[in-house]
């Protein structure tokens, strides 16, 4: 696979000269970038850490110059970035659009309300029709879902275990009421060390960080809660008043689950009128986990938002995942699936940035059980990147739109409807 190229004679500044936009040539000198990033409580450092090193290691690796700089005085996290690419200098402010401050509040919880919340979350899937629904659609995303379940179980398995195992100790050398007392005391705390332990090392095993990301989604069977939808409505104030300043394009990049936010956000803007003379709007969704949200019977705003959006000419949607990424739907058109596809349907694009073809073989055999890790690397450098590179798309000098105009969809997309719940809010 090889880039789509601009194929025209003009260059940005000639564009420029004969009053002519991004919206007439696809080409961009200026870009406002919004990141949305998923449930992560590390949502500014690890991204901003991510493009100042995979930028420049992509830039190496494809020949073309890329820096990273400071971010804009207005935004409260982010990065700037001049990039030199075929032969165009482009000029990028990328911002944050942090959101970790809430995730932190769902975060904190104590061990027991966190096996009360995977109980509660456990039947809302089961009780919806969702979890076999969506296991029918993709097995990866799916066991990473039932995953935190079955990590805490035997966690707490273990735990009892531990416990019981001390107090019959303790039953053996004190006899009597006082040795099953004593027995019962030692075999509580051993157990509420061992959860302890699991908990503090969730790093390694991620299970209270997977059911914290899953239970927040399907807290309101699938409605967003307030406070987000709150949050969305300050991003899109955000994202508006990019869309009136001399910029040729407005990119939004969703991760995760920070594409389901950018759908409905996006949604929004376009219901309340965009700019017919501004920058060009264009969507990324990045390793999307849509129909987690979308299957559930109260998520009828965003089942909604994604069958606007995907019929709506003022905006690029392509939405890029890798079968490689046990973490994501991957190559799951999130409209079709869901069921809402309307008849004038137009996005998402839905391509493949094929991990087995894009990594070298020696780093494929390194990378292709990093899970967690290889579901941020739709946003890192590759060492044969085809059609898809991310710093292209950010700092490059065509619009989402241009870089894949005639692009067809990957053939091995997943479109059949298997939603069992279709209303519309």
């Amino acid at each position: 696979m090889q880039p789509t190229r601009h194929s025209g004679g003009v260059t940005g500044a000639g564009c420029a000269m004969m009053g002519l936009t991004a919206r007439d040539t696809g080409q961009v000198r200026t870009r406002r970038v919004f990141y949305i990033p998923g449930f992560d409580p590390m949502q500014t450092r690890r991204y901003r850490n991510f493009y100042r090193s995979e930028g420049p290691a992509q830039a190496a690796i494809s020949g073309y110059g890329l820096e990273v700089g400071r971010k804009r005085s207005d935004a409260a996290h982010g990065w700037s970035v001049t990039a030199q690419i075929d032969g165009e200098d482009v000029v990028a402010d990328v911002e944050v659009m942090a959101w970790a401050d809430i995730i932190g509040g769902s975060m904190r919880r104590t061990i027991p309300a966190t096996y009360g919340q995977m109980l509660r979350t456990a039947w809302i899937y089961v009780a919806s029709g969702a979890l076999f629904r969506l296991g029918r659609l993709r097995k990866g995303p799916t066991l990473a879902a039932i995953y935190p379940v079955v990590m805490l179980t035997v966690q707490a398995g273990l735990a009892a275990l531990a416990a019981w195992g001390i107090g019959m100790g303790v039953g053996l050398v004190v006899p009597g009421w006082p040795g099953v007392a004593l027995g019962w005391m030692a075999g509580m705390a051993l157990a509420w060390g061992v959860l302890r332990l699991f908990q503090r090392a969730d790093r390694r095993f991620l299970a209270y960080y997977l059911m914290h990301d899953y239970a927040f989604s399907a807290q309101g069977w699938g409605a967003y809660p307030p406070v987000l939808e709150a949050r969305m409505a300050a991003f899109g104030a955000r994202i508006r008043a990019a869309l009136e300043a001399e910029v040729d394009e407005v990119l939004v990049v969703g991760h995760s689950s920070g594409a389901i936010l950018g759908v409905s956000i996006l949604a929004d803007l376009i219901r309340a009128g965009v700019p017919e003379r501004g920058p060009v709007l264009s969507l990324l969704t990045l390793g999307q986990v849509v129909p987690m949200v979308s299957f559930l019977p109260e998520a009828k705003r965003l089942r909604a938002d994604l069958a606007y959006l995907s019929a709506r000419d003022e905006v690029t949607w392509v939405d890029v995942t890798a079968p490689g990424d046990g973490c994501a739907f991957a190559l799951c058109d999130p409209v079709a699936v869901t069921g809402v596809a309307p008849a004038g349907k137009r996005w998402p694009l839905v391509i493949s940035c094929a991990f087995t073809q894009t990594f070298s073989p020696e780093r494929w055999r390194k990378m292709r059980f990093r899970w967690f890790r290889l579901h941020f690397q739709y946003m890192c450098a590759f060492d044969r990147p085809g059609d898809y590179d991310y710093f292209r798309i950010t700092a490059g000098p065509l619009t989402l739109r241009a870089r894949y105009a005639g692009r067809s969809a990957s053939k091995s997309r997943i479109e059949r409807a298997l939603s069992g719940h279709r209303s519309l809010a």
